[in-house]
């Protein structure tokens, strides 16, 4: 676990929530079912690389496929020796209710050995979805963030990725994928994070705005609404459903520790069992400091070095913190900032509560 100064303890993320809580548009806290994109992915060519191309053996079957396709057919056992073509793989996000002709954007990466994907340009090439069918497809100007440099000595520097591109707008949509959405006497809310308390408030405000009986709440994660037939006003309604303010119920004590960083986020409502917790810091420093021994004069012996390891124990002045039923992090943290310790250690507090039963919130370390 990386040690942090004391003096950044101060720069601790204590995420414990004011008793204020603001309400969120219900838009913001859940969507609708059927509404949701699809992920499409395909396989194509980017060509005009300024020799970053890759050397795979795919790539050369592919080009002559291509070839063969445009009436060009090259002789068996011919190797094109290709240096300005990659292969790559596509992929791109179909929104809802995407209708053909509309155009989005696609990533494109390299699966071979391409050095580079700058300068170059994909070929036409379709974009398929799970099902297999043909959604999209792509072709275009790659823009590509990264870069590579060498030099002839061998150095090299590599900033982002270069192997991996985008072409803003650059698959057309050729297939509308069938929604839900417009079936049934009702629609469907999914809560964005399943929580009961509140699915019972998204359904009280939508029964207070529409009426009785107009929201059930399925579980903790959905609420079924009643829902005009017409697709017309079924967007009207929808429109104004999405507006309302709803106050999400609080979410579970949690405590997450990234200790990479040392950075620890409390959420609201943890607090300890009365315990009573003492850390101290063990330090042992290991010095080497190896010595030349050198034999007198015309003796047989041989010039050596000799090994001197020099081993220090020191255990700091270790701290006893008192907590009392209910206490929240909140004083937790002012008590171990207050004597200048340092993240870690209020990491291994935490931890040894967790252990110990004494912390009633959920521990996540990442």
């Amino acid at each position: 676990m990386r040690s942090i100064r004391p003096g950044l303890l101060c720069g601790l993320l204590l995420m414990a929530l004011s008793s204020v809580t603001l309400a969120d548009r219900l838009k913001d806290l859940a969507s609708v079912s059927g509404v949701r994109t699809n992920q499409l992915v395909g396989y194509g060519l980017v060509v005009g690389l300024n020799g970053t191309g890759d050397k795979a053996p795919f790539t050369d079957q592919t080009f002559s496929n291509m070839m063969a396709k445009f009436g060009i057919a090259l002789p068996p056992g011919i190797d094109p020796k290709l240096k300005n073509v990659a292969a790559v793989a596509i992929h791109a996000q179909l929104p809802a209710f995407a209708k053909p002709g509309q155009s989005i954007d696609v990533t494109v990466s390299s699966i071979g050995n391409a050095k580079s994907l700058r300068g170059g340009s994909l070929l036409l090439a379709p974009l398929r979805g799970t099902d297999g069918q043909i959604y999209a497809v792509a072709q275009g100007n790659l823009v590509v963030a990264g870069f590579d440099a060498s030099g002839n000595d061998g150095s090299r520097i590599t900033v982002n990725v270069p192997s991996t591109g985008r072409i803003p707008s650059g698959a057309t949509v050729e297939r509308m994928v069938q929604s839900s959405f417009g079936q049934g006497e009702s629609v469907v809310f999914n809560l964005n994070r399943a929580d009961f308390t509140t699915a019972r408030r998204v359904t009280e405000a939508i029964n207070s705005f529409m009426g009785p009986r107009a929201a059930t709440a399925i579980d903790a994660s959905s609420i079924r609404v009643m829902a005009p037939i017409d697709m017309a006003q079924r967007v009207e309604f929808l429109s104004m459903l999405e507006n309302i303010e709803v106050t999400p119920g609080d979410a579970a004590a949690r405590v997450v520790i990234n200790s990479r960083t040392g950075t620890i986020i409390i959420g609201q409502h943890v607090q300890v069992a009365p315990a009573a917790v003492t850390h101290g810091s063990l330090t042992v420093t290991i010095s080497e400091n190896p010595r030349v021994s050198q034999p007198g004069a015309f003796s047989p012996g041989q010039t050596v070095v000799v090994p001197d390891s020099k081993i220090e124990v020191s255990e700091g002045n270790g701290h006893m913190f008192k907590f009392d039923a209910g206490v929240s992090l909140d004083t937790i943290v002012r008590a171990v900032n207050g004597v200048g310790a340092a993240p870690s250690d209020l990491m291994a507090i935490l931890e040894a509560l967790k252990e110990a039963g004494a912390l009633r919130a959920e521990l996540v370390v990442i």
